[in-house]
């Protein structure tokens, strides 16, 4: 923002001026959902990643509030720019278009340690386009960013690069894209214990020591996912002591199994995947027709591909508990009562 402010004095204007032209857009032509307005965001509404927005947009804001602190405390990192204090020089929104500028140049680095896989690779933005299924890779390489391209290119010729191991929603807010092959997108299922449960302390050891209250449902692994999600919510069907010490004795969370329960357990998880598609504005039929229209603003296409993938993620979910439930024995036992299920979210 300060060298923004000397304008062409700067050393960095070309560069400014780039950033300033792409203004964080990604390859399809579209800025962080950081810089929709309202109105935008509400093509996110059922997502998940419509919160992670406004947290991010929040997390920002405190940056921004503390700057003034950092300039008064530690003054010699300001010794360059001759300017007054941060807030009053610079506005939030000016601020929150520099922070998706430089977050839109963050790069995910290969054969490195832990605490240098992220890089800033300044043109990144304009130059390459990302993929989640690639194979060329950037790599520290003597205190410097290689690009190792997996194939010959010729001049002119685009190249895509692996953007590192993160689901969709990260894909949008960081690079202002989405993937429609990326194996690494996700939805997380969360499930808390009924704090009301007279067994609950004995059932969060059991939960604790397991530590799956928490299922990443990958796509095309979700089959895998439901299977996981089982023996913890069949947890909230356990009310006898004697079965829950049986539990607690146990390997893992083996909670003895009633055809009343498992339809409980099932009919509750398929309730849980319905309402989370109807928490969206579309259905997945009218995803499809909306992005198969040429002249669909940019913004509401990558929003749209968003959500579509998410619920094909929850639909694959659904499909799978209905099936668990058609291979139940007996369709005319009742659910289990369950006034301590686990609470799904």
């Amino acid at each position: 923002m300060y060298e923004k402010k000397q304008g062409k004095k700067s050393f960095w204007y070309p560069y400014i001026r780039e950033l300033d032209r792409q203004r964080g857009r990604g390859q399809l032509a579209v800025e962080s959902p950081l810089l929709w307005s309202e109105e935008e965001l509400a093509y996110l509404t059922g997502s998940p990643t419509k919160a992670e927005v406004l947290e991010r947009a929040e997390g920002i804001k405190r940056e921004y509030n503390e700057l003034d602190t950092v300039w008064f405390m530690a003054g010699s990192l300001f010794q360059q720019y001759p300017y007054d204090i941060p807030t009053e020089a610079f506005p939030f929104e000016i601020f929150k278009q520099a922070f998706v500028a430089v977050q839109s140049c963050v790069v995910h680095l290969q054969k490195v340690p832990l605490a240098q896989r992220f890089a800033l690779v300044p043109l990144g933005p304009p130059l390459l386009a990302y993929r989640s299924n690639c194979k060329a890779m950037l790599s520290a390489v003597n205190g410097a960013v290689e690009l190792m391209v997996d194939r010959e290119c010729k001049a002119g010729e685009p190249i895509v690069v692996w953007c590192g191991p993160q689901p969709n929603s990260k894909l949008l807010i960081n690079y202002g894209f989405v993937d429609d092959d990326n194996s690494y997108d996700r939805l997380v299922v969360e499930a808390a214990l009924n704090t009301e449960d007279p067994q609950y302390q004995d059932k969060r050891l059991v939960v604790q020591r397991n530590g799956k209250l928490s299922v990443q449902v990958y796509a095309g692994k979700e089959k895998e996912a439901v299977s996981d999600m089982l023996p913890y919510l069949r947890l909230g069907y356990v009310s006898d002591p004697s079965e829950m010490q049986s539990v607690l004795s146990s390997q893992g969370p083996v909670c003895p199994v009633s055809p009343c329960m498992e339809r409980a357990v099932l009919d509750q998880l398929a309730d849980y995947f319905n309402r989370r598609l109807a928490g969206y504005l579309t259905t997945l039929n009218e995803d499809e027709s909306l992005l198969s229209d040429p002249n669909l603003n940019p913004r509401r296409r990558v929003a749209t591909e968003l959500v579509r993938l998410e619920k094909k993620i929850l639909h694959a979910c659904l499909q799978a508990t209905t099936e668990l439930i058609d291979e139940l024995p007996d369709h005319t036992v009742s659910p289990c009562p369950a006034p301590y299920a686990l609470l799904l979210k």
